[in-house]
């Protein structure tokens, strides 16, 4: 009888052993792992935009400054045209004053716009910052799970092998918990070893008081 109760628990640890392994292939860290790598890639693409957002402003202030210059050269050239009586020089001049100080207001325009997208796109950029941050928190606090409950996998193998099947939902949980990342959902596998084993003794009390 001991002999056969002991190829059990060792047939049930291998089982174990085998399961585990397979979820190995879908394990939720890895997961995690890759959506973090795929988020700092994101992160980074994002800081190269709003370098080169940041880069064309700068351009449109220096398109603004040359045009403004011109604007003020034109107005004074017009001014001595008028005075000189001479009418094409006046008509040209006009002209040029026409066109830089279109130019100079679209500039401005556009220069407006640009600044209002870089403050946006900074904050939203801050943001993404923090997500990738707090996911890495949260990837330490997964890993520390995964290891106290692998940790508890193995000692349960030779302390209590009646509840090392009962070890396999708490790697379910966990993917579980890597899919509500941000809520505080409490799962199966944070309950300790010794609160299932009370429920196992408390559940057992029950039947036996039910068949006396």
């Amino acid at each position: 009888m001991t002999t056969l109760w002991q190829r059990l628990k060792f047939a049930i640890a291998t089982d174990m052993d085998k399961v585990l392994a397979k979820k190995e292939e879908k394990n939720p860290i890895a997961l995690l792992n890759q959506y973090i790598t795929d988020a700092e890639k994101q992160t980074e693409t994002t800081g190269k935009w709003l370098e080169r957002q940041a880069q064309l402003t700068s351009k449109l202030e220096k398109e603004l400054e040359e045009a403004s210059t011109m604007l003020d050269k034109r107005t004074a050239q017009l001014d001595l045209a008028r005075a000189s009586g001479e009418s094409d020089l006046t008509d040209f001049a006009e002209m040029e004053v026409a066109a830089y100080t279109n130019r100079v207001a679209e500039l401005k325009m556009s220069i407006s716009e640009n600044l209002a997208e870089l403050t946006q796109m900074e904050q939203r950029y801050e943001e993404m910052k923090h997500k990738v941050k707090d996911m890495k928190v949260k990837q330490l606090q997964l890993m520390g799970k995964e290891n106290a409950t692998r940790a508890h996998h193995q000692m349960d193998k030779v302390l209590s092998p009646e509840l090392v099947a009962e070890r396999i939902g708490s790697y379910d949980d966990m993917a579980s918990y890597i899919k509500s990342l941000g809520q505080k959902v409490e799962d199966d596998y944070e309950r300790s070893a010794m609160e299932r084993r009370l429920e196992s003794l408390e559940k057992n009390s029950a039947k036996q008081q039910q068949i006396g």
